[in-house]
């Protein structure tokens, strides 16, 4: 750069000033100041020099000529600066997902700043123009921003670009819509023609045949025969027909009178399907793809929701019977002290009594009818209730039946027994009230400090649901979760 500038010069690059003094100039001097502080000083005769400024910062240079006459005259430079330090964009997000043919607002949140410049968001430029949203794939919007000394600095935004099938999901919400609509108009035309059916019913006369069915009828007739067709099905798999006995005890608790267990198996299947449809037209309704693990996870709910009601029905089944089993034993106590064999008190506690008891002593009398001995009958009992006191009076009128024995004594300490242990039973179920209510907490409080987050901050759980990794994490939880159940469910538990 020939002689000394006046104006403002910044760059990234090194300057180099030279300065050629006149021909009246004897001799001058030269002084250099970087960030207002002296680096360089000289005195020269009247030659050329080359003042290299290399180093980033702000320069600025000072001569002082001299003349024959010994005048001087100062002459000053404008700032000579020297900026290598980038600009820096940022971008609010940096990952989009749209769908084939949308847009995207693509400098929201986005910013450029520079040390010596200030705010340069105006300056940025992008290559969006060149960029087809109309196809699939994953896309790079390339930022970049060039500051007064021709720094330059880039960022590089990705968008997802997947298949817009949001007219797929219109006409499945349509098609949803019509259904719905068609079961509506077909329900209000049946509840209409039960109305009137009603209200002629008094002044007709109904046929002794009459071989129609209603509605609800029908299609539980039609669930059945898929029921008995997929149990064929899965009657050929020796694994499911194992695994399908676990079922039994509950065909014989709740009186279900089905042909075999494969039909529970069946069921429940057929409610996975359930769940997957449901969930379905939920995300069609909320214009939302159906995921895999969506599927996975509304199948396996579904299909263990037969599981769980009958095992909540089953332990209420339990809870009912060893309950009573006091008042059953009591009545065959009395029956023997009026000298009633045990076939005759077993008949006597299915008549005194109702319920679940009743139903069990109903079948102990069946099976003695049909010639089963009482130890087989009592063991057959006790293994079906799986209870203390079931196996206490199997274990005794087994005893009995082999070695014989005065079963008036032997019921009385049954009864006394049995009497001890139901009082023992509500002593402790009081004086540990506080450690099951503390156990109650510490099981419910997650789950609903979860519900409290969720309603509080609705994508709070989001990445959980959305990526292979949040499902893994979940997957541990649950487990970790489980796993804390039953540790504070066997801490707490009293045995007797």
């Amino acid at each position: 750069m020939e002689g000394l500038s006046i104006n403002e010069i910044s760059t990234f690059e090194d300057i180099i000033v030279t300065y050629n003094p006149s021909l009246n100039v004897t001799n001058y001097s030269y002084v250099v100041y970087k960030d207002n502080v002296v680096i360089e000083k000289s005195d020269l005769i009247n030659t050329k020099v080359d003042i290299k400024l290399t180093d980033e910062g702000k320069y600025k240079i000072e001569i002082i000529n001299y003349d024959v006459n010994g005048v001087e005259t100062k002459i000053s430079s404008g700032d000579y600066i020297i900026d290598r330090s980038l600009p820096i964009i940022k971008l609010q997000n940096k990952t989009y997902k749209i769908k084939t043919g949308e847009s995207i607002n693509y400098l929201d949140g986005v910013s450029a700043t520079d040390n010596l410049d200030g705010d340069i968001t105006g300056s940025i430029t992008t290559n969006i123009d060149s960029i087809d949203f109309n196809k699939e794939g994953v896309k790079k919007i390339e930022y970049s921003v060039t500051d007064s000394s021709g720094n330059i600095a880039k960022e590089t935004a990705y968008v997802t670009v997947k298949y817009n099938n949001t007219n797929l999901i219109r006409m499945g919400q349509f098609g949803i819509i019509i259904v719905l609509l068609f079961i509506i108009l077909f329900l209000c035309r049946y509840i209409r023609s039960i109305k009137l059916e009603k209200r002629f019913s008094k002044f007709t006369i109904n046929s002794s045949k009459n071989s129609s069915i209603s509605l609800f009828d029908y299609l539980y007739n039609k669930y059945n025969i898929l029921v008995d067709k997929l149990s064929k099905s899965l009657s050929k798999s020796n694994f499911l027909i194992n695994r399908s006995k676990r079922y039994e005890k509950y065909n014989i608790a709740f009186n279900l009178n089905d042909e075999n267990n494969m039909k529970f198996m069946s069921r429940k299947i057929f409610i996975g399907f359930i769940f997957i449809l449901v969930l379905l037209c939920v995300n069609l309704i909320n214009s939302k793809i159906l995921s895999i693990y969506g599927v996975i996870f509304s199948f396996v709910l579904g299909f263990y929701v037969l599981d769980i009601i009958y095992i909540i029905k089953y332990s209420k089944y339990r809870k009912q019977i060893e309950n009573d089993m006091l008042d059953a034993i009591t009545i065959m106590n009395n029956g023997f002290k009026a000298g009633m064999s045990i076939i005759q008190t077993i008949d006597l506690v299915t008549k005194e009594l109702s319920g679940p008891i009743s139903r069990e002593f109903e079948k102990i009398s069946l099976e003695l009818s049909y010639g089963l001995d009482i130890e087989v009958v009592f063991k057959r009992f006790s293994e079906r209730i799986n209870s203390s006191e079931a196996v206490y009076l199997a274990s005794s009128l087994s005893i009995l039946n082999t070695t014989g024995g005065n079963i008036i004594k032997v019921f009385n300490s049954i009864e006394k027994t049995m009497y001890n242990r139901r009082k023992l039973q509500q002593e402790l179920k009081s004086l540990t009230s506080s450690s099951r209510f503390i156990m109650y907490v510490l099981i419910f409080v997650p789950p609903l400090f979860v519900i409290f987050l969720s309603i509080m901050n609705k994508g709070y759980f989001d990445p959980l649901f959305n990526n292979p990794l949040g499902i893994t994490l979940l997957v541990i939880i649950l487990i970790i979760y489980i796993t804390y159940i039953f540790v504070v469910k066997s801490l707490m538990k009293v045995r007797m």
